[in-house]
Protein backbone atom coordinates (compact mmCIF):
# COMPACT_ATOMS: atom_id res chain seq x y z
CA UNK A 1 0.00 0.00 0.00
CA UNK A 2 1.33 3.79 -0.87
CA UNK A 3 2.18 5.97 1.65
CA UNK A 4 -0.02 9.23 1.12
CA UNK A 5 2.00 12.10 -0.03
CA UNK A 6 1.67 14.85 2.93
CA UNK A 7 0.73 17.93 2.33
CA UNK A 8 1.79 21.49 3.49
CA UNK A 9 -2.34 22.42 2.87
CA UNK A 10 -3.89 23.38 6.69
CA UNK A 11 -0.69 22.56 7.73
CA UNK A 12 1.04 23.80 10.88
CA UNK A 13 3.50 25.58 7.90
CA UNK A 14 0.26 27.23 6.64
CA UNK A 15 -0.71 28.94 10.06
CA UNK A 16 3.32 30.08 10.69
CA UNK A 17 2.76 31.78 6.88
CA UNK A 18 -0.63 33.06 8.41
CA UNK A 19 0.45 34.67 11.36
CA UNK A 20 3.94 36.48 9.58
CA UNK A 21 1.30 37.43 6.67
CA UNK A 22 -0.97 39.21 9.31
CA UNK A 23 1.89 41.06 10.61
CA UNK A 24 3.02 42.53 7.12
CA UNK A 25 -0.54 43.72 6.73
CA UNK A 26 -0.50 45.17 10.29
CA UNK A 27 2.50 47.61 9.20
CA UNK A 28 2.05 47.69 5.48
CA UNK A 29 -1.46 48.82 5.12
CA UNK A 30 -0.76 51.78 7.93
CA UNK A 31 -1.03 53.54 4.35
CA UNK A 32 -4.39 52.87 4.58
CA UNK A 33 -5.26 54.95 7.38
CA UNK A 34 -2.40 57.40 7.76
CA UNK A 35 -4.04 59.80 6.33
CA UNK A 36 -7.53 59.56 7.72
CA UNK A 37 -5.68 61.16 10.84
CA UNK A 38 -3.48 63.51 8.86
CA UNK A 39 -6.08 64.77 7.06
CA UNK A 40 -7.19 67.96 9.62
CA UNK A 41 -3.28 69.32 9.85
CA UNK A 42 -2.87 68.52 5.90
CA UNK A 43 -5.55 70.75 5.62
CA UNK A 44 -4.74 73.17 7.58
CA UNK A 45 -0.87 73.45 6.38
CA UNK A 46 -1.87 73.74 3.17
CA UNK A 47 -5.18 76.28 3.38
CA UNK A 48 -7.54 74.28 1.25
CA UNK A 49 -11.29 72.91 1.31
CA UNK A 50 -12.36 69.79 2.86
CA UNK A 51 -12.86 68.16 -0.91
CA UNK A 52 -9.67 69.56 -1.87
CA UNK A 53 -7.93 68.03 1.33
CA UNK A 54 -9.99 64.40 0.57
CA UNK A 55 -8.10 64.42 -2.96
CA UNK A 56 -4.95 62.36 -1.35
CA UNK A 57 -6.89 59.94 0.35
CA UNK A 58 -8.87 59.52 -3.00
CA UNK A 59 -5.28 59.12 -5.15
CA UNK A 60 -4.82 56.58 -2.43
CA UNK A 61 -7.38 54.56 -2.70
CA UNK A 62 -7.21 55.01 -6.76
CA UNK A 63 -3.27 53.93 -6.08
CA UNK A 64 -4.30 50.94 -4.13
CA UNK A 65 -6.90 50.05 -6.59
CA UNK A 66 -4.54 49.64 -9.69
CA UNK A 67 -1.69 48.45 -7.44
CA UNK A 68 -3.92 45.51 -5.96
CA UNK A 69 -4.80 44.41 -9.46
CA UNK A 70 -1.07 44.55 -10.90
CA UNK A 71 0.59 42.93 -7.45
CA UNK A 72 -2.02 40.47 -8.29
CA UNK A 73 -0.95 39.70 -11.26
CA UNK A 74 2.48 39.90 -10.19
CA UNK A 75 1.59 37.16 -6.77
CA UNK A 76 0.03 35.00 -9.55
CA UNK A 77 3.15 34.76 -11.62
CA UNK A 78 6.30 35.37 -9.69
CA UNK A 79 4.98 35.14 -5.81
CA UNK A 80 3.76 37.07 -3.09
CA UNK A 81 7.86 37.15 -1.88
CA UNK A 82 8.39 39.32 -5.28
CA UNK A 83 5.19 41.80 -4.89
CA UNK A 84 5.98 42.53 -1.10
CA UNK A 85 9.47 43.54 -1.77
CA UNK A 86 8.54 45.91 -4.70
CA UNK A 87 5.81 47.18 -2.54
CA UNK A 88 7.88 47.74 0.57
CA UNK A 89 10.42 50.08 -1.62
CA UNK A 90 7.63 51.97 -3.23
CA UNK A 91 5.86 52.86 0.47
CA UNK A 92 9.51 54.09 1.36
CA UNK A 93 9.64 56.31 -1.83
CA UNK A 94 6.23 57.74 -1.63
CA UNK A 95 5.90 58.61 2.36
CA UNK A 96 9.33 60.39 1.78
CA UNK A 97 8.00 62.14 -0.91
CA UNK A 98 4.82 62.75 0.98
CA UNK A 99 6.86 64.52 3.78
CA UNK A 100 9.01 67.00 1.04
CA UNK A 101 5.79 67.98 -0.80
CA UNK A 102 5.26 71.88 -1.58
CA UNK A 103 1.48 71.74 -1.80
CA UNK A 104 -1.93 69.67 -1.76
CA UNK A 105 -0.99 68.33 -5.61
CA UNK A 106 2.71 67.25 -5.30
CA UNK A 107 1.09 65.59 -1.60
CA UNK A 108 -2.11 63.93 -3.24
CA UNK A 109 0.54 62.38 -6.18
CA UNK A 110 2.97 61.28 -3.28
CA UNK A 111 0.00 59.21 -1.64
CA UNK A 112 -1.21 57.81 -5.14
CA UNK A 113 1.94 56.16 -5.45
CA UNK A 114 1.78 55.01 -1.36
CA UNK A 115 -1.49 53.83 -2.15
CA UNK A 116 0.63 51.35 -5.32
CA UNK A 117 2.99 49.84 -2.37
CA UNK A 118 0.76 49.53 0.36
CA UNK A 119 -1.58 47.16 -2.22
CA UNK A 120 0.91 44.49 -2.39
CA UNK A 121 0.14 43.88 1.79
CA UNK A 122 -3.39 43.25 1.24
CA UNK A 123 -5.46 41.28 -1.83
CA UNK A 124 -1.88 39.26 -2.77
CA UNK A 125 -1.40 38.16 1.12
CA UNK A 126 -5.16 36.79 0.62
CA UNK A 127 -4.88 35.18 -2.48
CA UNK A 128 -1.57 33.63 -1.75
CA UNK A 129 -2.97 32.47 1.95
CA UNK A 130 -5.99 30.70 0.13
CA UNK A 131 -3.72 28.50 -1.33
CA UNK A 132 -2.84 27.11 1.80
CA UNK A 133 -5.62 26.55 3.32
CA UNK A 134 -9.18 23.96 2.43
CA UNK A 135 -11.28 23.08 5.49
CA UNK A 136 -10.30 26.78 7.28
CA UNK A 137 -10.38 28.80 4.13
CA UNK A 138 -12.66 31.00 5.49
CA UNK A 139 -11.30 31.97 8.36
CA UNK A 140 -7.26 31.84 7.09
CA UNK A 141 -8.52 34.77 4.18
CA UNK A 142 -10.59 36.81 6.79
CA UNK A 143 -7.19 36.34 9.60
CA UNK A 144 -5.02 38.01 6.98
CA UNK A 145 -7.13 40.79 5.75
CA UNK A 146 -7.63 41.66 9.43
CA UNK A 147 -3.88 42.70 9.30
CA UNK A 148 -5.17 46.12 7.23
CA UNK A 149 -7.88 46.26 10.49
CA UNK A 150 -4.97 45.77 12.93
CA UNK A 151 -2.79 48.73 11.48
CA UNK A 152 -5.95 51.11 11.20
CA UNK A 153 -6.58 49.84 15.31
CA UNK A 154 -2.60 50.41 16.60
CA UNK A 155 -1.67 53.24 14.31
CA UNK A 156 -3.71 56.12 14.39
CA UNK A 157 -3.33 57.38 18.25
CA UNK A 158 0.73 56.45 17.75
CA UNK A 159 0.74 59.18 14.37
CA UNK A 160 -1.40 61.56 16.11
CA UNK A 161 0.74 61.76 18.35
CA UNK A 162 3.61 62.43 16.10
CA UNK A 163 1.65 64.72 14.22
CA UNK A 164 0.83 66.81 17.48
CA UNK A 165 3.98 66.94 19.19
CA UNK A 166 6.51 67.13 16.44
CA UNK A 167 4.57 67.62 13.06
CA UNK A 168 3.20 65.63 9.98
CA UNK A 169 5.60 65.80 7.87
CA UNK A 170 7.93 64.24 10.43
CA UNK A 171 5.26 61.57 10.99
CA UNK A 172 5.26 60.59 7.10
CA UNK A 173 9.14 60.29 7.23
CA UNK A 174 9.01 57.81 10.11
CA UNK A 175 6.63 55.74 8.67
CA UNK A 176 8.33 55.48 5.45
CA UNK A 177 11.68 53.62 7.50
CA UNK A 178 8.83 51.62 8.94
CA UNK A 179 7.50 50.12 6.19
CA UNK A 180 11.10 49.35 4.65
CA UNK A 181 12.33 48.09 8.04
CA UNK A 182 9.68 46.12 8.62
CA UNK A 183 7.60 44.55 5.43
CA UNK A 184 11.22 43.75 3.28
CA UNK A 185 12.40 41.37 6.31
CA UNK A 186 9.50 39.76 6.82
CA UNK A 187 8.98 39.02 2.96
CA UNK A 188 11.92 36.71 2.90
CA UNK A 189 9.34 34.39 5.76
CA UNK A 190 7.08 33.93 2.53
CA UNK A 191 9.16 32.76 -0.14
CA UNK A 192 8.01 29.36 -0.56
CA UNK A 193 5.36 28.63 -3.01
CA UNK A 194 2.12 27.04 -3.05
CA UNK A 195 1.66 23.77 -1.74
CA UNK A 196 1.45 21.28 -4.92
CA UNK A 197 -1.98 20.92 -6.49
CA UNK A 198 -2.94 24.34 -5.03
CA UNK A 199 -3.93 25.85 -8.31
CA UNK A 200 -6.28 23.42 -9.37
CA UNK A 201 -9.93 24.22 -10.23
CA UNK A 202 -11.93 23.48 -7.33
CA UNK A 203 -14.65 21.05 -7.62
CA UNK A 204 -18.19 22.62 -6.72
CA UNK A 205 -18.66 22.45 -3.03
CA UNK A 206 -22.39 21.36 -2.05
CA UNK A 207 -22.45 24.27 0.84
CA UNK A 208 -21.84 27.11 -2.20
CA UNK A 209 -23.42 25.57 -4.84
CA UNK A 210 -23.07 27.46 -8.46
CA UNK A 211 -24.11 30.21 -9.73
CA UNK A 212 -26.20 29.93 -13.02
CA UNK A 213 -24.61 32.90 -15.15
CA UNK A 214 -21.20 33.03 -17.30
CA UNK A 215 -18.42 33.85 -14.92
CA UNK A 216 -17.68 37.27 -16.90
CA UNK A 217 -21.42 38.21 -15.77
CA UNK A 218 -20.96 36.91 -12.06
CA UNK A 219 -17.12 38.94 -11.78
CA UNK A 220 -18.56 42.01 -13.03
CA UNK A 221 -21.77 41.45 -10.21
CA UNK A 222 -19.39 41.01 -7.83
CA UNK A 223 -17.24 43.90 -8.30
CA UNK A 224 -20.09 46.14 -8.34
CA UNK A 225 -21.32 45.16 -5.58
CA UNK A 226 -17.85 45.53 -4.18
CA UNK A 227 -18.19 49.51 -5.53
CA UNK A 228 -21.61 50.08 -4.04
CA UNK A 229 -20.46 48.34 -0.32
CA UNK A 230 -17.89 50.78 -0.20
CA UNK A 231 -19.49 53.82 -1.61
CA UNK A 232 -21.17 53.47 1.93
CA UNK A 233 -18.37 52.37 4.10
CA UNK A 234 -15.91 55.58 3.16
CA UNK A 235 -17.54 58.27 4.90
CA UNK A 236 -17.49 57.23 8.35
CA UNK A 237 -13.65 55.58 7.41
CA UNK A 238 -12.62 58.43 5.46
CA UNK A 239 -13.89 61.37 7.72
CA UNK A 240 -14.63 60.31 11.16
CA UNK A 241 -11.71 62.52 12.20
CA UNK A 242 -12.73 65.70 10.68
CA UNK A 243 -16.39 64.63 11.89
CA UNK A 244 -15.01 64.76 15.50
CA UNK A 245 -13.29 67.96 15.05
CA UNK A 246 -15.89 69.88 13.04
CA UNK A 247 -18.25 68.82 16.52
CA UNK A 248 -15.67 70.50 18.86
CA UNK A 249 -14.70 66.92 20.33
CA UNK A 250 -11.48 67.44 18.48
CA UNK A 251 -9.54 64.87 16.06
CA UNK A 252 -7.45 62.73 19.02
CA UNK A 253 -11.55 61.55 20.02
CA UNK A 254 -12.11 61.04 16.51
CA UNK A 255 -8.56 59.00 15.72
CA UNK A 256 -9.61 56.92 18.94
CA UNK A 257 -13.08 56.16 17.76
CA UNK A 258 -10.98 55.21 14.51
CA UNK A 259 -9.04 52.55 16.64
CA UNK A 260 -12.03 51.36 18.64
CA UNK A 261 -14.02 50.80 14.99
CA UNK A 262 -10.82 48.91 13.29
CA UNK A 263 -10.00 46.95 16.73
CA UNK A 264 -13.84 45.46 16.54
CA UNK A 265 -13.62 45.53 12.44
CA UNK A 266 -10.82 42.18 13.73
CA UNK A 267 -13.22 40.47 15.87
CA UNK A 268 -15.61 41.09 13.03
CA UNK A 269 -13.29 39.32 10.78
CA UNK A 270 -12.77 36.79 12.89
CA UNK A 271 -16.22 35.94 13.60
CA UNK A 272 -17.04 36.30 10.00
CA UNK A 273 -14.09 33.48 8.86
CA UNK A 274 -16.32 31.25 11.30
CA UNK A 275 -19.20 31.71 10.13
CA UNK A 276 -18.62 31.80 6.17
CA UNK A 277 -16.66 28.40 6.65
CA UNK A 278 -20.39 26.99 7.69
CA UNK A 279 -22.86 28.95 5.52
CA UNK A 280 -20.64 30.05 2.33
CA UNK A 281 -19.11 33.87 1.33
CA UNK A 282 -22.29 35.44 -0.20
CA UNK A 283 -24.78 34.64 2.87
CA UNK A 284 -21.99 35.97 5.06
CA UNK A 285 -21.38 39.18 2.78
CA UNK A 286 -25.54 39.74 2.88
CA UNK A 287 -25.32 39.53 6.46
CA UNK A 288 -22.42 42.13 7.08
CA UNK A 289 -23.65 44.35 4.30
CA UNK A 290 -27.24 44.62 6.38
CA UNK A 291 -25.87 45.24 9.32
CA UNK A 292 -23.44 48.17 8.18
CA UNK A 293 -26.27 49.50 6.71
CA UNK A 294 -28.03 49.93 10.26
CA UNK A 295 -24.95 51.36 11.61
CA UNK A 296 -25.24 54.20 9.42
CA UNK A 297 -28.85 54.92 9.41
CA UNK A 298 -27.49 55.70 13.08
CA UNK A 299 -24.81 58.05 12.36
CA UNK A 300 -27.46 60.04 10.82
CA UNK A 301 -29.91 60.53 14.05
CA UNK A 302 -26.85 60.82 16.84
CA UNK A 303 -23.54 62.61 17.27
CA UNK A 304 -23.41 63.28 20.85
CA UNK A 305 -19.82 61.67 22.34
CA UNK A 306 -20.81 58.88 23.91
CA UNK A 307 -23.38 58.39 20.80
CA UNK A 308 -20.38 58.17 18.20
CA UNK A 309 -17.80 55.95 20.21
CA UNK A 310 -20.93 53.55 20.61
CA UNK A 311 -22.02 53.75 16.92
CA UNK A 312 -18.65 53.60 15.44
CA UNK A 313 -18.01 50.33 18.00
CA UNK A 314 -21.04 48.82 16.41
CA UNK A 315 -19.91 49.92 12.57
CA UNK A 316 -16.93 47.82 13.22
CA UNK A 317 -18.35 44.96 14.34
CA UNK A 318 -20.54 45.56 11.62
CA UNK A 319 -19.05 46.02 8.68
CA UNK A 320 -15.60 44.24 9.36
CA UNK A 321 -16.19 40.84 7.84
CA UNK A 322 -17.19 42.48 4.16
CA UNK A 323 -14.15 42.90 2.44
CA UNK A 324 -12.26 39.59 2.90
CA UNK A 325 -15.69 37.57 1.86
CA UNK A 326 -15.18 38.87 -2.00
CA UNK A 327 -11.93 36.82 -1.35
CA UNK A 328 -13.58 33.99 -0.37
CA UNK A 329 -16.19 33.90 -3.10
CA UNK A 330 -13.34 34.22 -5.46
CA UNK A 331 -12.28 30.92 -4.35
CA UNK A 332 -15.63 29.15 -3.99
CA UNK A 333 -16.42 30.32 -7.85
CA UNK A 334 -13.75 30.87 -10.02
CA UNK A 335 -10.54 28.93 -10.70
CA UNK A 336 -7.98 29.11 -8.54
CA UNK A 337 -5.09 30.04 -10.52
CA UNK A 338 -6.59 33.52 -11.22
CA UNK A 339 -7.10 33.95 -7.20
CA UNK A 340 -4.75 36.81 -7.56
CA UNK A 341 -5.94 38.54 -10.35
CA UNK A 342 -9.66 38.00 -10.00
CA UNK A 343 -9.02 39.13 -5.90
CA UNK A 344 -7.11 42.17 -7.20
CA UNK A 345 -9.53 42.82 -9.28
CA UNK A 346 -12.44 43.37 -7.11
CA UNK A 347 -10.82 44.51 -4.69
CA UNK A 348 -10.18 47.45 -7.21
CA UNK A 349 -13.96 48.19 -7.32
CA UNK A 350 -14.35 48.36 -3.77
CA UNK A 351 -11.56 50.77 -3.63
CA UNK A 352 -13.01 52.62 -6.53
CA UNK A 353 -15.75 52.70 -3.84
CA UNK A 354 -13.86 54.03 -0.92
CA UNK A 355 -12.07 56.70 -2.98
CA UNK A 356 -15.11 58.21 -4.42
CA UNK A 357 -17.30 57.71 -1.06
CA UNK A 358 -14.47 59.71 0.35
CA UNK A 359 -13.98 62.51 -1.60
CA UNK A 360 -17.66 62.57 -2.42
CA UNK A 361 -18.52 62.86 1.13
CA UNK A 362 -15.65 65.76 1.46
CA UNK A 363 -17.51 67.67 -1.66
CA UNK A 364 -21.60 67.20 0.23
CA UNK A 365 -19.62 68.46 3.42
CA UNK A 366 -18.46 71.70 1.41
CA UNK A 367 -21.92 72.14 -0.32
CA UNK A 368 -24.27 71.75 3.26
CA UNK A 369 -22.00 72.71 6.06
CA UNK A 370 -22.90 68.99 7.36
CA UNK A 371 -22.11 65.30 7.08
CA UNK A 372 -25.88 64.59 7.47
CA UNK A 373 -26.91 63.77 3.69
CA UNK A 374 -23.46 61.85 2.77
CA UNK A 375 -24.45 59.28 5.66
CA UNK A 376 -28.27 59.29 3.80
CA UNK A 377 -26.25 58.67 0.26
CA UNK A 378 -24.44 56.22 2.09
CA UNK A 379 -27.53 54.54 2.78
CA UNK A 380 -28.86 54.42 -0.64
CA UNK A 381 -25.11 52.79 -1.82
CA UNK A 382 -25.81 50.56 0.84
CA UNK A 383 -29.12 49.24 -0.47
CA UNK A 384 -27.66 49.04 -3.86
CA UNK A 385 -24.69 46.58 -2.18
CA UNK A 386 -27.65 44.15 -0.64
CA UNK A 387 -29.95 44.06 -4.06
CA UNK A 388 -26.80 42.72 -5.99
CA UNK A 389 -25.64 39.44 -3.37
CA UNK A 390 -29.27 39.25 -3.28
CA UNK A 391 -29.52 38.79 -6.99
CA UNK A 392 -26.26 36.61 -7.26
CA UNK A 393 -27.90 34.30 -4.44
CA UNK A 394 -31.35 33.88 -6.35
CA UNK A 395 -28.75 32.76 -9.37
CA UNK A 396 -27.44 29.79 -6.85
CA UNK A 397 -28.46 26.19 -7.31
CA UNK A 398 -26.95 23.26 -6.14
CA UNK A 399 -24.16 21.68 -6.79
CA UNK A 400 -24.44 18.78 -9.32
CA UNK A 401 -23.94 15.12 -7.76
CA UNK A 402 -20.71 13.93 -8.25
CA UNK A 403 -20.43 10.01 -9.93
Amino acid sequence: MATPVPTLIDSPAAWRRLVTSIAVGSVGCVGFWSYVVALPAVQADFGVTRAEASLPYTLIMVGFAFGGLFMGWVTDRFGVFSALLGGAAIMALAYGLAGLSVGVVSFALAQGLLGIGCSACFSPLMADISHWFERRRGLAVTLVSSGNYVAGALWPPIIQHVIETHGWRAAHFGLGLLCIAVVAPLAFLLRAAPPAGASAKTAPNPLQGIIAMPPAALLALICAAGFACCMAMAMPQVHLVAYCADLGYGPAQGAQMLSIMLALGIASRIISGFVCDRIGGLMTLLIGSGAQGLALLLYMFFDGLNSLYLISALFGLFQGGIIPMYAVIVREYFPAGKAGAHIGLIIMATLFGMALGGWSSGMIFDWTGSYRAAFFIGVLWNLVNLAVVAAILWRRRPAPALA
